[in-house]
């Protein structure tokens, strides 16, 4: 992360001296607040003129061409952004620049820091970084050098905007707030550059902005990867968080209408937020208030160009762009939404007035900030050694807390390293990189009492040699918690995305937590483990469990490289011979968490082939979003495969593009069939018969097979009220099944309102949901007994391949850890091992089992919620036939249902879209309020 090489600054009376040098001044006056750190001297006057600027400093009009806000008739390109960019950090001595990242498409993204001029001088900048990250640690910083801090230095405010790609106008924005700071010579820009530092990061996302996308190149919405950091874009940019830790943290946004969003938030509110964080939210809120101008506040006729509060935009899932900086940097993280259908001049100049009024909120509260942060971590640190939870709250004033957090202590958790140890240590360089301390265990420890996750409790755990334990006892415990937790524990039910992100659950490894006082023996991780542990001889191997994502993608890497491989089909383990290993491919290894272990012999097993890959992009797949993206990242860009598309045409047709591959990928999508033809299933039942492998995700992936005739499951209905939202659920394994080579017995998966799938008949249930009394789901999951029985991961045979067919998406966001090790055991699936198809009457003509066909031939399920899920919103029985007639002014496709006392109206949402982009759902959610009708649940 490079700073810009310019010349070190020069003080502010110095500039003032050459008339020429700055534009008319029509007044000056002293500072009042705000004085520079450690000034001895008077402060430099400043001026009463808003107006006034350094005319060195150039404006955008003169750079661009254009003003920004006001007369201001498109938006900027990136190009753009970089040219202004480097043109004020040569022009200016109150800005340093440099680059925090490169997006997928290899463009740089840049930032710039402001401040005053002798806070920007590179010594001086990262005392004061120094310093802020100082007052995250009250165990190594005494109450009276934080004291000191906060009346000394300024406090740290970053302004990002574009995280979405076709969100332009808080870009433009956050460009003309750098020139207010850098150029600017009025006393409130001078309290804002002698009381903070500010980080200016105009976009977020240039490759989606160059296509007008919402997702980055590789179909990921940035805003929900903020704890896994699976993109480069995010994981610079936190880099770059930790370098200069927030404050106070802007995420400028747009969304359909005319309206303006800042907080105060919608519930829920995560509970590990502290109510510092909430606190300075709420203030915030009210500065953007006094500040916004325009229509004010929205209401009765006031309706456009206007703002809103405590709506839609909550503080919960612990992805976004305002709950990883509030939960894990302890700043007021915070979502700004634009409409944008309001005229660019319009929208940019919004979001100015948002940013420069939260600006000038922390310079006027800098000390005030700085004190709340130290005392943030100092209660973090108490509460980690009493095991407390924070309690669940809410912030609006019609809701109340439905769902309270458990009284249950919580001192330590362990990651157990008997198996998925990539996956564990690559979880422990996660926890590492946000600033979390881990131990690893170097004697056998005993635990008295514990849970184990899952719901389930035990006595006298032995945590042995090996384990990772992370003591609550630290400054990060509001983090720890926040996405190691076994459940969040939702307040309210509003779920603008998804209810559980535990990473041990997402990466399938086995953790237990304890409120005991436990202190192992064990030494602070200080590097990721892994490569190999010795030397194997010249004729010897070197052997690896594939059992974990971490794994597999070395695998991968291996097979790319042309290493000879070779896996037990038993045990799972892979072998290569010893002289392979190169240095390169040892520092993968160790990258990665594998351990490497050396054998005196050569490697034994069933050869590993390199699978030939073809991605189908066909009807009802969107190769610019979700699923397909996914792969794309995943299978293209991780594990190095060369992904070829496969097209509706090519399977009908039965061309080279689909036949040359030994893998067909089908991602989800929108269309039951896929496009395909009666011909084109045949093409496809025959292709697999041959030996090669289907594997379907989700919706389209199922439904394709099925409508194939490639499976016996069916589709079942889910009941009124069902709700699944994001959640984890327990299921069992078929160990015998290639596919779960290398999984534990049990495992959880990640089901986001997936189909619910009969188990089959016809072929293997890989993985299903318990039907007994060891069913268990997290998250917000209602009637989730509709899933007791049913299978979520099928393999089923035709000839001599089979159809690997998932209900869920096992590459959600490239976070789901478990799911992607299956879907590398289904790309791996060994051709020998290719159970014989089972049939129970004979074939029909065509050659379909009678169970398949039965099952092809049931109506395909409506497509009611694309990628995502449709809409649904829960309120009282008695007040259907009011909430009936306000949706009717909003959609008329809405359906409603009555179970028990409450009624659900389900609003298809075939495209899958996001709160934020959906065309109306938003306003919906208003006018409900507005009616004084009581939401028990929205799931948007």
């Amino acid at each position: 992360m490079p700073l810009s090489k310019h010349p070190p600054g020069t003080i502010l009376t110095r500039r003032l001296a050459g008339a020429a040098a700055v534009l008319l001044l029509s007044g000056t006056a002293p500072l009042a607040v705000g004085a520079p750190a450690g000034a001895a001297t008077p402060a430099p006057t400043c001026s009463n003129d808003p107006s006034a600027r350094l005319s060195t400093v150039p404006s955008p009009e003169s750079v661009l061409g254009f003003p920004l806000g006001l007369g201001q008739q498109r938006v900027v390109t990136n190009d753009e952004v970089r040219t202004y960019l480097g043109a004020v950090d040569r022009a200016s001595d109150r800005v340093i620049t440099g680059v925090m990242a490169t997006s997928g498409l290899g463009q740089p993204l840049p930032y710039a820091v402001v401040s005053s001029e002798r806070h920007v001088k590179q010594g001086t900048l990262r005392q004061i970084a120094d310093d802020i990250r100082d007052l995250r640690d009250p165990r190594q910083t005494k109450p009276n050098k934080a004291a000191r801090t906060a009346a000394d230095q300024p406090a740290i405010v970053w302004v990002t905007a574009n995280v979405h790609g076709g969100e332009k106008s808080g870009t433009d924005a956050a460009l003309k707030t750098l020139y207010e700071l850098a150029a600017g010579l009025s006393c409130a820009v001078q309290q804002r550059n002698d009381n903070l530092v500010t980080v200016i990061v105009p976009t977020q996302n240039p490759d989606g902005r160059d296509a007008s996308r919402r997702q980055n190149e590789y179909g990921f919405d940035m805003n929900r990867d903020w704890f896994a950091r699976t993109q480069q874009e995010t994981d610079g940019k936190i880099e770059l968080m930790r370098q200069y830790p927030p404050q106070v943290f802007i995420d400028a946004h747009e969304m359909g209408g005319r309206q303006y969003f800042f907080p105060p938030n919608a519930d829920p509110i995560h509970h590990e937020i502290a109510s510092e964080v909430v606190d300075w939210i709420n203030q915030i809120g009210e500065a953007n208030k006094a500040g916004f101008g325009y229509n004010g506040a929205c209401g009765g006729a006031v309706t456009t160009e206007c703002y809103f509060n405590y709506s839609t935009y909550d503080l919960f899932f612990m992805g976004y762009g305002d709950t990883v900086p509030a939960a894990g940097f302890g700043a007021a993280g915070m979502t700004f939404e634009k409409g944008s259908s309001s005229s660019v001049a319009d929208r940019v100049q919004q979001q100015f007035h948002t940013q420069w009024s939260t600006l000038g909120w922390a310079a006027a509260h800098k000390h005030e900030v700085l004190t709340g942060y130290y005392k943030i971590w100092t209660d973090a640190l108490a509460q980690g050694r009493a095991g407390t939870l924070e309690p669940n709250e809410v912030v609006q004033p019609t809701n109340s807390v439905q769902f309270p957090v458990p009284d249950v202590k919580i001192r330590s958790y362990f990651l157990l390293p008997d198996r998925q140890l990539a996956d564990v240590r690559q979880l422990v360089e996660r926890l590492r990189r946000m600033d979390v301390e881990v131990y690893e265990v170097t004697k056998p420890t005993k635990v008295p009492t514990a849970r184990v996750f899952g719901g389930r409790t035990a006595t006298n755990v032995t945590v042995p040699e090996g384990a990772y334990w992370i003591p609550m006892d630290q400054p990060q415990k509001h983090w720890i918690q926040a996405i190691l937790g076994e459940d969040p524990y939702v307040p309210f039910p509003y779920f603008y995305d998804v209810s559980s992100w535990s990473n041990p659950m997402l990466m399938g490894v086995e953790t237990i937590y304890t409120g005991d006082d436990v202190r192992p023996h064990s030494k602070l991780v200080r590097e990721i483990d892994g490569g190999k542990t010795s030397a194997a001889g010249a004729k010897g191997s070197y052997a690896y469990p594939l059992d974990s994502a971490a794994a597999s993608e070395l695998t991968f890497r291996l097979l790319g490289q042309g290493v000879p491989l070779v896996r037990d089909l038993d045990t799972g383990v892979v072998g290569f011979p010893a002289k392979s290993l190169t240095k390169e491919t040892e520092q993968l290894a160790r990258s990665l968490g594998v351990t490497l272990n050396p054998r005196g012999a050569a490697a034994s097993g069933t050869p590993v082939d390199l699978p030939d890959v073809g991605l189908f992009e066909g009807t009802g797949i969107s190769t610019t979003s979700g699923s397909h993206g996914e792969a794309r990242y995943v299978l293209g860009k991780r594990w190095g495969l060369d992904l070829r598309p496969v097209t509706t045409a090519d399977i009908n047709n039965n061309t080279a593009a689909f036949t040359g591959r030994t893998v067909l990928l089908v991602p989800d999508g929108s269309n039951a069939t896929g496009g395909l033809t009666a011909a084109g299933q045949a093409n496809l039942r025959n292709w697999i018969g041959q030996g090669h492998t289907y594997i379907g995700l989700r919706n389209e992936g199922t439904r394709m097979a099925r409508a194939a005739g490639l499976t016996s499951t069916a589709e079942k209905q889910k009941p009124t009220g069902y709700q699944v939202i994001g959640s984890h659920l327990r299921v069992d394994v078929d160990q015998d099944s290639p596919v779960a080579l290398g999984r534990p017995a049990e495992d959880f998966e990640f089901n986001n309102g997936d189909p619910i799938l009969s188990p089959s008949t016809t072929g293997t249930n890989v993985l299903s949901y318990p039907s007994g009394g060891t069913f268990w789901a997290n998250g917000y999951t209602v009637k989730g007994d509709a899933l007791k029985g049913t299978a979520a991961l099928v393999d089923e045979p035709t000839g001599a391949g089979r159809a690997v067919l998932f209900a869920f998406n096992p590459l959600f966001r490239a976070y789901n850890e478990n799911g992607l090790h299956l879907v590398a055991n289904a790309l791996l699936y060994p051709t020998a091992s290719a159970p014989a198809a089972r049939t129970f009457a004979p074939l029909r003509a065509d050659g379909v089992d009678p169970a398949r066909a039965a099952a092809a031939a049931a109506p395909a399920p409506e497509n009611l919620g694309g990628e995502w899920r449709p809409i649904t919103i829960e309120v009282a029985a008695g007040d259907l036939a009011r909430t009936e007639q306000v949706v009717d002014d909003f959609t008329d496709a809405a359906r409603a249902s009555v179970a028990d006392s409450s009624a659900y109206l389900v609003i298809p949402n075939p495209e899958g879209l996001q709160v934020d982009e959906h065309p109306f759902l938003a306003d919906l959610v208003r006018a409900l309020q507005d009616a004084g009708i009581p939401l028990r649940s929205v799931v948007a």
